[in-house]
């Protein structure tokens, strides 16, 4: 039997075509339309109006695998035809505002607005462009629609961007529609970094194609790095009173989390982008306060200057985690770092995360597939000793000049801790993710979703990553 999320996924999207290369040809055009969306409301409360589109160069993904079949994301966008209603294009995706709505401001009733971009193929002829949010029980309900006609000249731009920043391929494996296109951009670096830059890009690209289970899978990606160039060096950095000119408006202290790294200029950043064929961005922060952010189909970010020498580890662990979670949709699986979030899970609601679970239905886990045979489910693990070190490690002073000194001992004992537990290496349900002590769980007992470390993704993970190289990056068919 299908999930409920799927079928009504179905109905919200309308009828489908069958699929084939002929369904491209017929409805889309070679280009690119990116459509600006503001996103505002305040908790509970959200609306969707129309900025402005564009036509942009070569659509650069797939030209069959059009509709989208993961059901990931906590929003989908669909495109119909106007005149037979049939479902074109559709994708899930997550947004800044879906976060924001969890903040202590939004929970007081604070108003915000953000700006957002869609992308699909450019159509021919008159679409119906829809987008649905899933509600507390995870099912989607369309909450805007409008209909776009690429023949309106008051509605689409056709003036093409000209850029003013170099577009270089870094590792290219083939025709970007065959291929996962990864586009790397970098904020805080002024015209002198630029060479750090370079070699910041071709030390983190040669670090994602090291991992489990990217190196496996390299020869199905493009990488692509536009060298943008900020007004000084560095983000800004709002909690101490830093400001930069840094191009791409990444900022520390997003929505109150120090470490938390994220852009307001969706603009910006998607003018810059359209340069190059990009499935998904990572942007590189030339700061040295550790941080990064990533949201499933908008970006991940990323510092690269550590000031430690021997912590430079942290910033390649932080690149493979964040693409975690804007490329395969993955949650975070810590639960004991604070966040700005409230109750960012619904209590006894199941996640559409592949790799958290609220365990409603242990009999049917979602990653079931991968249990080691003849585990408890829930499985027990060395959670109070852990949490004991952990506690510890959270009352140092992250800030203070012996903090790595003094934290090392700490994690080498949680790292031991995780590398002895009896079932190291097993998949089960381990209570403890989603920055929730109870009440959630993950596969194993560690992965790179859960620790600070260079571990691997485990299985549940990687079959997600995997799950997704397959659907942006299988051949197509001549």
């Amino acid at each position: 039997m299908k999930p409920l999320a799927v079928i009504v996924l179905a109905l919200v999207c309308a009828v489908s075509l069958a699929r084939g290369q002929s369904v491209y040809e017929k409805f889309f055009t070679e280009n690119t339309l990116r459509v600006d969306l503001y996103h505002n409301g305040t908790k509970g409360e959200e609306h969707y109006s129309f900025d402005q589109a564009f036509r942009e160069g070569p659509w650069p993904g797939h030209h069959t695998k059009l509709i989208d079949t993961l059901n990931l994301g906590d929003y989908l966008l669909c495109v119909s035809d106007r005149a037979t209603n049939s479902l074109l294009y559709s994708r899930g995706y997550s947004t800044m505002f879906n976060e924001w709505q969890t903040t202590d401001d939004a929970m007081a009733g604070v108003y915000r607005t953000f700006s957002e971009s869609v992308r699909f193929p450019y159509p021919r002829r008159a679409v119906r462009l829809a987008i649905s949010r899933r509600d507390k029980r995870m099912e989607f309900h369309e909450i805007f629609s409008m209909t776009l006609d690429p023949s309106d000249p008051a509605k689409i731009i056709k003036r093409p961007h000209h850029g003013v920043f170099s577009v270089v391929p870094v590792m290219v494996n083939g025709a970007p529609a065959e291929k996962v296109d990864i586009l790397v951009l970098g904020d805080g670096y002024a015209k002198a970094d630029m060479e750090k830059f370079k070699k910041d890009v071709e030390h983190l690209t040669d670090v994602m194609f090291h991992t489990h289970p990217f190196k496996e899978r390299k020869e199905d990606f493009n990488v692509w790095r536009i060298d943008v160039v900020s007004g000084e060096s560095g983000i800004d950095i709002p909690g101490k009173n830093i400001w930069r000119r840094n191009t791409l408006g990444t900022r520390y202290d997003t929505f109150g989390s120090a470490r938390y790294v994220l852009t307001e200029e969706n603009k910006t950043l998607r003018d810059i982008a359209s340069e190059a064929p990009y499935d998904f961005i990572c942007i590189l922060i030339n700061d040295t306060r550790y941080g990064g952010g990533g949201i499933f189909n908008l970006y991940a970010t990323t510092y690269t200057n550590e000031q430690l020498p021997s912590q430079q580890w942290q910033s390649d662990y932080m690149y493979v985690h964040e693409f975690g979670h804007s490329f395969a949709g993955l949650a975070d699986e810590y639960y004991t770092s604070s966040t700005a979030y409230n109750d960012f899970y619904i209590p006894g609601v199941e996640p559409w995360e592949p790799n958290v679970t609220a365990l409603t239905d242990p009999a049917n886990l979602k990653w079931k597939e991968f249990l080691t045979p003849g585990i408890a489910i829930p499985t027990p693990w060395e959670k109070v000793v852990y949490d004991s070190i952990e506690a510890i490690r959270g009352k140092l002073d992250r800030l203070a000049p012996d903090y790595y000194d003094r934290r090392e001992p700490l994690q080498k004992a949680e790292r031991e801790v995780l590398r002895t537990s009896r079932y190291a290496g097993s998949v089960g349900a381990f209570e403890g993710a989603g920055y929730a002590s109870r009440g959630l769980y993950r596969p194993s007992v560690d992965c790179r979703m859960f620790s600070l470390s260079l571990v691997d993704f485990d299985r549940v993970c990687s079959a997600a990553v995997e799950r997704m190289i397959d659907f942006y990056s299988e051949p197509m068919k001549k």
